[in-house]
């Protein structure tokens, strides 16, 4: 029976990815406690021992402020941790971020654009997908962006915490991307990490996130929208400018990614992020 090894399994996207039909597959959910990427010793003997047909990587650092006085550690997680799973040479999907860009105004992003990232997450994550390119032999990199769901610390659940505690909620209104459920993530990687098996030629790096495009402060307008249809309290929007939210690290103002590449080579098609936010409501309020 084949196997497949999902790193960062009690994550956002991993948890996600456990939970798919996965006929005829044998799954090995890993997290820190049971794996450390960050250990080419650890990995090299895990994988000779467990022999996965493939790996998906949802393992980060993803604490993107608290990166900038955690570089060492952001590192380990988001560039030696793939160098050492692509290393394997097992077939690989590896999950990144749109903060690999600068965030300059203008179209959304395509994978052959050039990187710029403005801090310390967006480099470790631009040096992890590097480093997958350059030593794994099938490997696929998926870019997403604002990622949400059921599992974990999200910008969703802290609205509806902010929103019960406050009267007016001051979100950020000039920063620009696409919200993406988490579990649309693990269905795009089981896509992607099956087609490697059986395709030649599909390795590379490939863009996906939620649409329409929206700003923080509209997201979080459509989650207490969402929200009072299930009773939650719903308080006042106020978007503001980013140079009125100081944060330790800089976010890119434009994180709309262009997700062509991906439907046309794997059929895979944009989620839209406001259908699926209705539809985890009940489980999130809950």
């Amino acid at each position: 029976m084949p196997t497949v090894l999902v790193t960062g399994a009690a994550g956002q996207v991993g948890r996600e990815v456990m939970a798919l039909d996965w006929p005829g597959w044998r799954l090995v959910g890993v997290d820190r406690d049971q794996l450390d990427i960050t250990d080419a010793n650890a990995v090299a003997a895990f994988t000779q021992r467990e022999r996965p047909d493939l790996i998906l990587n949802c393992a980060a650092h993803t604490a993107v402020d608290r990166a900038e006085s955690e570089a060492e550690l952001s590192d380990a997680i988001n560039r030696a941790g793939p160098a050492h799973l692509a290393a394997t040479g097992v077939p690989m999907v590896h999950i990144s971020t749109d903060y690999v860009f600068d965030g300059r105004p203008g179209r959304p992003w395509r994978e052959g654009d050039a990187t710029g990232p403005l801090g310390v997450y967006g480099r470790t994550k631009l040096a992890g997908e590097q480093a997958v390119a350059a030593t794994a032999g099938r490997w696929a990199v998926l870019r997403t962006a604002w990622v949400f769901g059921r599992h974990g610390a999200n910008f969703v659940k802290t609205m509806l915490r902010l929103a019960a505690e406050r009267d007016e909620l001051r979100v950020v209104g000039d920063q620009q991307g696409g919200p993406t459920p988490a579990d649309a993530i693990a269905a795009a990687c089981q896509t992607i990490g099956l087609a490697l098996l059986d395709r030649a030629n599909v390795n590379g790096i490939y863009h996906f996130a939620g649409a329409p495009p929206t700003t923080w402060a509209g997201f979080a307008q459509a989650i207490l929208a969402a929200s009072a249809a299930h009773g939650r309290r719903v308080v006042p929007v106020r978007a503001i400018a980013t140079a009125d939210y100081p944060t330790p690290a800089k976010r890119p103002a434009n994180s709309v990614l262009d997700c062509t590449l991906i439907h046309t080579t794997f059929g895979i098609a944009q989620p839209d992020w406001r259908a699926a936010l209705v539809r985890m409501m009940p489980e999130l309020v809950s």
